[in-house]
């Protein structure tokens, strides 16, 4: 079966066909893209020990299904992001549900009225979490999409099903909004 060709970038900046080949192995698999896998969480979620459970997680659906993974399809890279980003809306989905509770469901002594740890230790700098938090989900899926995820504008739109110029107007918008609070954090900073 001969693979398709993906569009990748150069070392020159142009384009160029490469053919879809899947690595020898899982474990190779796995060497290659945990971080980016893990940075699409990264950027998603606000605990390390949640991003670290659903990027192993990730690998474990990954690995399960990889007699049945097609590179004529998508790209090694694109097909674990697109498991990951199922198992996000998954967990915010349960997480959401877990937080209903009727007040009378509460007592005083309840862990729900006592102030959570705080647990942003992700590897992203405090700035720069605090930034993402300013952004909307969509404009904070597509960051996580693009940087953490390492997705292309193409790869990104076919997976999220917008216009690859809604992507980049997203994205073109969501990096100006980050730069602007955080200059405007540093700036207070010096003061």
């Amino acid at each position: 079966m001969r693979a398709s060709p993906a569009r990748r970038m150069g070392s020159d900046g142009e384009r160029r066909l490469v053919p879809r080949t899947p690595p020898r192995d899982f474990a190779e698999v796995y060497d290659e893209h945990v971080w980016q896998v893990y940075g699409f969480f990264a950027y998603r979620l606000r605990s390390r020990p949640d991003a670290e459970d659903l990027t192993q997680q990730t690998f474990e659906r990954a690995m399960r299904a990889w007699g049945r993974y097609d590179p004529a399809r998508a790209s090694v890279q694109t097909w674990l992001v697109v498991i990951a980003r199922n198992l996000l809306i998954d967990h915010l989905r349960a997480d959401r549900s877990r937080r209903e509770r009727t007040i009378t469901d509460v007592q005083d002594d309840d862990p729900a009225l006592v102030a959570a740890p705080d647990r942003h230790d992700l590897g992203l700098e405090p700035d720069l979490d605090r930034a993402l938090s300013e952004l909307s989900e969509r404009e904070r899926e597509l960051i996580a999409l693009r940087f953490g995820g390492d997705l292309s504008g193409p790869e990104i739109a076919e997976l999220t099903d917008l216009t690859l110029a809604n992507v980049q107007q997203i994205l073109s918008r969501a990096l100006r909004r980050l730069r602007a609070s955080i200059e405007r954090d540093r700036a207070a900073a010096v003061r």
